[in-house]
């Protein structure tokens, strides 16, 4: 070889070198044993189920935020650290002073708890009186946008509504889930001058979850997280007191109304929506709950992106890292370790922080990963993340969620729950097809699972989100992945049965890893932020 030619080659082999350094090294390929280690962790009995409050769960988050430190991610909590620390509120009802007495023309009647009707504890105060005269609303909606008022003509003041539980069933079931949810109901009762709500159960809520069934949640604690001024966030304190009353319980209420609960029923069923109408009654309801402070942290880290502007901007992922501790049963395994839900989530979100933080190349926008808290609480962490964010709220671009992947199974698709509101679905789309993977639809609409999870949180302050799991299609023809997705429902759902034993797919759980690394990459280098699609209401409601 000659000089000449010997120095070209390397004159070229420089110039190659500098022009492949400003590309983004993209190739990213996940650690299956990373994976694994992190859930086992997680996962052990020595976290006791990683309640909200709990040492375990302080234990998860140390472990957490250590990670996130070991990959060089800068601390996106308070104070210099990775720990957003949050005060919560919980109340325990003592059951033994639950009493609830219907008053009319003919006598009292005291209703038998919790046979007839339940109450649980009240955030608000721990002595709780509510006493007042009972109306009927239909539903308790309020929806102008599907021209239905189910207050128009009545006058509640200082009354006790009474509504059925659920929304009508030519609701749409997403846009239904949030007219129909508790929160909502109780805000109007409140706007109208409401004093109290009592909820009735109805044949559609009989199928979907038996008034028998909500006996097992009569020790649940009510958890609300606490805001500056010490006060339980997303409560109505003007509503006194609540309680659901069963199918017994609400014959009795309506016996001499206007319309009995068969007539109502009946109206049901043919998806009318019955008005409302006063109710020959008062009721008197009382109960003592006592209140106690304790303290959770979200772990909070950012991966600076490398554009001046862009940079700005964050593109969020979420997973809840606690789960419901302790069973009460007489079983000798009592705790519910959260394996898949959702020590399996939290650890993806560990292994796509490796990913970025792998980069020599940062992306343009900033990535945030957050591992809340309080999921099975209501949501609880990823709702004062998202109303007190450690960044601007409107540097928000979009949101990724992580719950309950079942890693059981090699997928082949994925399933993104709200990508239809926003153009997240294309670039979801676009990131699984470039691992090989297809992007399916929402196999279960009626259940609307776009409003049961913590990227609702972000979607109530306008954020387009998405709540990422495997699709049902096995990469085995010989392996269903409905199958597996129904049998762990079944058998280990939020019970203690949920642990490292399970037949993990470690090549399931890389792939999600990765399929999450590749939206979050491409979210975060497209040149256009993510939006809401024109005239969708969730975009219509919560970002304007």
């Amino acid at each position: 070889m000659t000089l000449r030619r010997y120095m070209g080659l390397l004159a070229g082999t420089i110039i190659l070198a500098a022009c492949q350094a400003d590309i983004p090294k993209t190739e990213q390929h996940a650690d299956p044993m990373r994976i694994k280690s992190h859930l086992r962790f997680l996962a052990d009995d020595l976290l006791e189920g990683r309640d909200t409050g709990s040492r375990g769960h302080e234990i998860a988050a140390l472990y957490i935020a250590a990670e996130f430190e070991k990959y060089g991610l800068k601390p996106g909590g308070d104070d210099g650290t990775y720990m957003q620390r949050i005060n919560f509120r919980q109340a325990h009802v003592d059951q033994s002073s639950i009493h609830l007495t219907l008053s009319g023309e003919e006598g009292d009647i005291e209703l038998s708890y919790p046979k007839q009707f339940l109450s649980g504890a009240n955030p608000v105060t721990e002595q709780a009186l509510l006493e007042g005269k009972l109306i009927f609303v239909g539903y308790g909606i309020v929806a102008p946008e599907l021209s239905h008022d189910d207050y128009s003509g009545l006058d509640v003041e200082g009354k006790v509504v009474v509504a059925l539980s659920g929304k009508p069933k030519s609701f749409p079931s997403e846009e239904g889930a949030h007219f129909g949810s508790s929160f909502e109901k109780q805000k109007h009762a409140t706007e109208h001058g409401a004093i109290g709500f009592i909820t009735v159960s109805t044949p559609t809520a009989e199928k979907v979850r038996p008034y028998q069934n909500l006996l097992n949640y009569l020790h649940t604690p009510s958890v609300r997280w606490l805001d500056a001024s010490g006060q339980p966030a997303s409560v109505f304190p003007q509503l006194q007191g609540s309680a659901y009353l069963s199918k017994e319980a609400a014959e009795l209420v309506f016996a001499k109304a206007p319309q009995n609960l068969e007539q109502i029923y009946a109206l049901l069923e043919e998806d009318a929506s019955p008005k409302g109408f006063n109710i020959p009654l008062s009721i008197k309801l009382e109960s003592r709950s006592e209140h106690k402070t304790i303290s959770s942290p979200n772990v909070v880290a950012i991966l600076e992106g490398s554009d001046p502007e862009l940079k700005k901007q964050y593109i969020v992922y979420s997973a809840h890292s606690d789960h419901i501790g302790f069973a009460k049963t007489v079983a000798k395994d009592k705790i519910n370790n959260g394996a898949m839900d959702n020590a399996t989530g939290t650890s993806v979100l560990l292994e796509t922080a490796r990913l970025f933080s792998q980069l020599e190349t940062k992306p343009k926008r900033s990535i945030l990963f957050v591992a809340v808290t309080g999921e099975e609480k209501g949501l609880l962490g990823s709702d004062y993340f998202a109303q007190n964010p450690t960044v601007p709220l409107s540097s928000l671009v979009a949101n990724v969620n992580l719950d309950m992947p079942i890693l059981t199974y090699e997928f082949a698709d994925v399933i993104a729950f709200g990508a239809d509101h926003s153009d997240l679905k294309a670039s979801v789309a676009s990131a699984a097809q470039d691992i090989g993977l297809s992007l399916s639809p929402d196999p279960w609409p009626e259940q609307a699972l776009f409003t049961r999870s913590d990227h609702y949180s972000f979607v109530k302050q306008g954020i387009p989100s998405v709540f990422l799991v495997p699709g049902l299609q096995s990469a085995d023809p010989n392996i269903d992945g409905s199958e597996q997705f129904n049998k762990f429902i079944a058998t280990n759902y939020h019970k203690p049965g949920d642990d490292f034993s399970q037949a993990f797919n470690w090549k399931a759980a890389t792939k999600f890893a990765e399929v999450n690394y590749q939206i979050g990459l491409t979210l975060a280098n497209q040149a256009k932020r993510s939006s809401w699609n024109k005239d969708d209401f969730f975009g219509d409601t919560f970002s304007k």
